[in-house]
């Protein structure tokens, strides 16, 4: 089966983690991605360790379904090499400060008069526009400056990053659904257009709980562990070998979360007896159930809560959570294989489709450029362009050089 979008071909500037996130969304689901790296290749290679042959884990974890090529954008003829492939491809995506793109030559007003149907993508950490515009930023920086980190913690500790990328990884999925939004567009107008999305952007769309509350009273909802600001009990308890996560808030869970604790009495405690003085309440109603849970194991919890459908999980590492039954059958890790360095194993895209194909057919690009010489010939680039182009620096290919063919 073909993915949703067959046909449909990226041409990818991005560095780092956001650009490319979205760029392996969009691969993913079937588009053709080409990686446009610069002579020594993106700096995500570097994010490690672990390393795989060379290459930060992480680098191809974000990189899967394309193929990469190198173009110095900074030699006189790098643009002009860029603006030929935007010539055969439905979107460009770039993560360049904001006027960067446009003074290399290859920016949205530049590609789109080669290409007017071509989707422009523009990832930066605080947008186009703006007093911000031309801070740079990366995902540590937009977290600290988005309000997020000001909610994530231990009560009464230090405002904490979250522990994965998240202002990346939100907006490379914003954009992704940017990107497809303006390709269904295209369909209507025959145009394609420029699309801005922020790290800065993307996080606050992401925090649209807690902002929406803090937007209703003025009042910034405080740092809570595991806990939720909005509702009680939801929230990590410490057992006997762990923890585990109750989310028991509603009349019927409250009430059956009480039962199987052996308190039924609690359920109508005026102390605790709505969402909101639970709420109010937090830190009396902990001292209550705390010390229940730690009567008992993780497991035995588990099992008399989904007993009474109570929802509940317990709190995995990653070790355990690889080692679920679930996560193998529901094929959430995946593997490729690479030529040169074996089998890759990483995440499956979360979209499970029914008549398409979606997931990885192909890692990486392992090394900067591998895939080169192939693209240009593919895109009308001569054999004497491509030797003149490798000649003078313009453009490499590792494979071509290491065998001695390169010029």
């Amino acid at each position: 089966m073909n993915g949703p979008l067959d046909g449909i071909k990226v041409l990818d500037l991005s560095q780092g983690a956001a650009g490319p996130t979205c760029a392996m969304h969009l691969g993913d689901l079937g588009a053709e991605v080409i990686k446009v790296e610069p002579p020594g290749g993106d700096w995500a290679r570097d994010l490690g360790p672990p390393f795989v042959a060379g290459v930060a884990a992480s680098f191809l974890g974000m990189n899967r379904n394309k193929r990469g090529i190198v173009v110095d954008l900074k030699h006189p003829g790098g643009a002009e090499v860029v603006l030929r492939l935007a010539e055969q491809c439905d979107v460009a995506l770039e993560s360049f400060r904001p006027g960067v793109a446009d003074r290399l030559g290859t920016g949205y007003e530049a590609m789109a008069a080669r290409n007017p149907r071509l989707v422009y993508a523009a990832i930066s950490a605080f947008g186009q526009e703006g007093p911000w515009r031309d801070r740079p930023g990366v995902d540590g920086v937009a977290q600290a400056m988005s309000g997020i980190m000001s909610v994530t913690g231990a009560a009464g500790g230090p405002p904490v990053k979250v522990g994965v990328p998240a202002a990346d990884m939100a907006g490379g999925a914003f954009t992704s659904q940017a990107v497809l939004a303006a390709l269904l567009a295209r369909e209507r107008t025959g145009r394609g257009q420029r699309v801005d999305v922020s790290l800065l952007d993307a996080l606050l769309a992401f925090q649209v709980v807690p902002l929406s509350m803090y937007l209703a009273d003025g009042r910034p909802p405080p740092r809570l562990g595991s806990a939720a600001p909005y509702a009680a009990p939801n929230e990590a308890y410490p057992t006997r070998d762990g923890y585990v996560m109750v989310a028991a808030y509603t009349p019927t869970r409250w009430a059956a979360l009480c039962r199987a604790m052996g308190m039924p009495e609690l359920a109508t405690d005026p102390r605790f007896e709505t969402n909101e003085k639970r709420v109010v309440g937090r830190r009396d109603l902990a001292a209550v159930l705390e010390p229940v849970f730690r009567t008992r194991t993780t497991a035995e919890w588990i099992g008399i809560l989904d007993g009474a459908d109570v929802l509940c999980g317990p709190l995995l590492g990653y070790p355990e959570l690889m080692a679920e039954e679930h996560v193998a059958t529901s094929a959430a890790v995946v593997t490729v294989e690479h030529p040169a360095v074996g089998t890759i194993r990483g995440t499956a895209a979360p979209g499970r489709f029914s008549d398409t194909r979606a997931g990885p057919g192909r890692p990486g690009p392992v090394f900067a450029g591998e895939d080169t010489t192939a693209v240009l010939e593919e895109h009308g680039f001569t054999a004497d362009e491509i030797a003149g182009l490798l000649q003078s620096g313009v453009v490499s290919d590792p494979g071509r050089e290491r065998s001695g063919n390169g010029g």
